[in-house]
């Protein structure tokens, strides 16, 4: 749904990777610091119930450019990365004769597939076009040899993801000094960031910020205290980050997470003053988000791949023309409104395919946001024994596993999520109500059988078990 070509503008997309919902200080954080990301909100719209609609790359930025469900493009896990074969908002852009160039990470197949973009600057796909292909192993239950990294290289210094992203900055800045000027075709600027992604390494004149800073211990950290469940154990075990933690390395690894959102944010103010130098500030909508959150070690996890707030909520901010400034939206969004929200606000035209995809225009749920909205989430990645699904409805929360009890939270009453309500007598009609609405979306048991399926021919197309447990582990995909 959109607001008519009579609102048309350029658009600023900016992305980032693995960025905590909760890690900025328009989300009430008091110890981070992004007075960038915090200056954009205060000119626009923050949604505070916004979710990405599978919590792990690949996937995730699928759904971010066809706007629809990996149980829909089937595009699963990190092993079954985009490859051109759906339409994109990008496509839909460039046929109507928009300039629609990406900078940065990506996270496609490869560059031999169309993504649908004027120009790729930049880009990151996955590795040899094939990705994280033992993650494809989900029954195997083995931990990931490469989680060690996250606590041993957790502290200050440089990393490729570091220094991609300056280029990728820089590329931005440029591109804004020189973006074509044409109100009867706005341009559409996507620009992805890696940070802060891990591995937890942070410049050190962004890391000593918080030297002295009162960072908290995670959540549910002792593990008396952390939550039992058969999804959630399956990834515990399988990414076991934290056993490789002690009390120093968890501070480095906390620190060095902060210092990289303040980073990122430097990275971003950077775009947005070359956006208000070129000139047409007035005349582009910039919308920040991230591909998914990040444990930041509550309940003992790191990493994403959960339906806990901390992976699966995500930023979403969008100011410009038509925004009312410093605004709050409760209204739950995901990422595939982006692709309306994108379509419309460049004054092209939606087709019939695309009136048919669940997402909704972002402006038009900030004028008016509407009452009991239902948001969907997926997982059949890494780490995971089971498909899961995710539905958010008004305060509550469901978390549907696949032959495993489900989890329900309260989550105006119990935002950390410390306290499953599922089974219960009392909550019995709520949870009927959300089963029976994410229903409505799909057969969870069907999808879920139907991911194995897609896997499996994945993984004899490969070789077999065998081949793929040979093949040296991704721990994250490296910056070219």
């Amino acid at each position: 749904m959109g607001l008519g070509n009579d609102m048309a503008s350029n658009v600023l997309f900016i992305l980032s990777d693995e960025h905590n919902r909760d890690m900025s200080g328009c989300y009430g954080n008091q110890i981070v610091q992004t007075p960038n990301i915090d200056a954009l909100a205060a000119r626009g719209v923050t949604f505070d119930s916004a979710y990405c609609n599978s919590p792990i790359c690949v996937p995730s930025r699928a759904s971010l450019a066809t706007g629809d469900y990996p149980h829909r493009t089937r595009f699963w896990d990190n092993a079954h990365p985009y490859d051109g074969s759906i339409r994109t908002w990008h496509h839909a852009l460039r046929g109507a004769g928009h300039e629609v160039t990406s900078i940065g990470k990506l996270h496609y197949r490869s560059s031999d597939d169309d993504s649908g973009f004027t120009d790729n600057i930049h880009p990151i796909y996955v590795p040899d076009g094939q990705g994280d292909i033992i993650g494809l192993l989900r029954k195997d239950g083995t931990p990931r040899k490469a989680a060690s990294a996250m606590a041993d290289k957790a502290g200050s210094g440089t990393s490729g993801y570091i220094d991609f992203d300056k280029r990728v900055a820089d590329a931005a800045v440029a591109w804004l000094r020189d973006a074509p000027q044409s109100p009867e075709k706005p341009w559409v600027l996507y620009v992805s960031f890696v940070i802060p992604h891990f591995p937890l390494i942070a410049p050190k004149a962004f890391f000593d910020m918080y030297q002295n800073a009162p960072i908290p211990m995670p959540d549910q950290y002792d593990p008396a205290d952390r939550p039992s469940h058969p999804g959630i154990d399956a990834y515990r075990t399988c990414f076991n980050y934290d056993d490789y933690f002690d009390a120093n390395s968890l501070r480095s690894a906390l620190q060095a997470y902060y210092g990289m959102c303040s980073y990122l944010d430097h990275n971003v103010g950077r775009v947005l003053d070359a956006l208000s130098a070129s000139g047409v500030q007035d005349d582009t909508l910039v919308i920040y988000t991230s591909d998914h959150g990040e444990n930041m070690g509550n309940r003992g996890l790191w990493g994403k791949s959960v339906f806990y707030e901390d992976s699966a909520a995500i930023p979403m901010i969008m100011a410009g023309p038509g925004m009312d400034k410093g605004t709050r939206c409760a209204a739950p969004v995901s990422l595939v409104d982006i692709y309306p929200t994108i379509v419309s606000s460049a004054g092209a035209e939606m087709d019939a395919r695309e009136n048919d995809l669940p997402g909704t225009d972002l402006r038009s749920m900030a004028q008016s946001p509407p009452k009991d909205r239902a948001v969907f989430s997926e997982y059949h990645a890494a780490g995971s024994n089971t498909g899961g699904f995710m539905l958010r409805l008004g305060d509550w929360k469901l978390v549907y596993y696949a032959g495993h009890p489900p989890q329900i939270f309260n989550l105006t009453e119990d935002p950390r999520e410390t306290t499953d309500l599922s089974g219960r007598t009392e909550t019995a009609n709520i949870q009927a109500k959300l089963e029976a609405e994410l229903r409505l979306i799909c057969d969870p048991d069907e999808i879920n059988l139907l991911a194995f399926a897609d896997q499996r021919r994945r993984i004899e197309e490969l070789g077999g078990e065998d081949v793929i447990r040979a093949k040296a582990e991704i721990g994250f995909t490296p910056a070219p």
